[in-house]
């Protein structure tokens, strides 16, 4: 695991009190911080020979973009609902309270695709699972998941069970 962890910032209380908030604003601010985490999420993906990259709105866009770049891949934002201007395909996912939608362009992944999935942060698991399941609905198969963060407190692996999932840092505790 990397030493990443001094340029994640973190926030106590945020959004709400009892939440603590790591900030990756700190990570990206410093250009050594950011290229390693690229560097070492390259790696990973590189490793698992991608079609294509579906990148988790909206964090997720910062690293699935340059790695779909340096690895001369397509990259596909799954976005929430509306903000896609073509047909799309949607998955609905369940939030701590309540639920929401994510949606991409059904024809984002062709049947066959390798696809890895790129977001920031693992958490409780259910907006990459649905990325996972918009991806596979559209004939791709997943072969990893890249993060930044993973939050171990969190259920995040049972949803994911079955995936093979890679992070830089992890985090224990709330």
């Amino acid at each position: 695991m990397s030493d990443l962890k001094k340029y994640i910032r973190s926030v106590p209380d945020f959004p709400k009190p009892g939440i603590n908030f790591y900030d990756i604003s700190t990570l990206l601010g410093d250009p050594v911080g950011f290229r390693s985490a690229l560097e070492q999420m390259e790696k990973f993906v590189r490793s698992k020979r991608p079609d294509v990259i579906i990148a988790i709105d909206s964090r997720g866009f910062l690293f699935g973009a340059p790695l779909a770049d340096s690895l001369q891949v397509p990259l596909a934002p799954a976005r929430k609902p509306g903000k896609l201007p073509y047909k799309t395909i949607s998955e609905e996912y369940e939030l701590e309270y309540g639920t929401d939608r994510l949606e991409l362009h059904e024809d984002a992944v062709s049947s066959g695709d390798r696809v890895v999935i790129v977001d920031d942060l693992l958490a409780t698991g259910g907006t990459v699972k649905a990325a996972c399941a918009l991806a596979t609905r559209l004939g791709g198969q997943v072969v990893g998941v890249s993060a930044v963060i993973e939050l171990s407190f969190l259920p995040w692996r049972e949803k994911l069970d079955g995936y093979d999932v890679s992070y830089l840092v992890s985090f224990d505790s709330e």
